[in-house]
């Protein structure tokens, strides 16, 4: 995996963790109120669905290059 890709990829988790969990950031920050969350089933099942769906379109999109 390129530079490129891996940073693409950072974005787009840290894009799905914000929008589906309300987590800000997904870097280590050393403080477990800031590292630890409560989030609902729900939230991790569409953060789940959306990431596998992340990654369908990009398979698709290398394929088709």
């Amino acid at each position: 995996m390129t530079t490129s890709e891996r940073e693409k990829m950072q974005k787009t988790l840290e894009q799905i963790a914000a929008e589906h969990l309300g987590i800000e950031t997904l870097t280590t920050r050393k403080s477990d109120s800031l590292d630890f969350h409560e989030v609902s089933v729900w939230g991790v099942k569409a953060a789940l669905e959306t990431a596998y769906e992340a990654a369908l379109a990009n398979a698709k999109a290398y394929r088709a290059t």
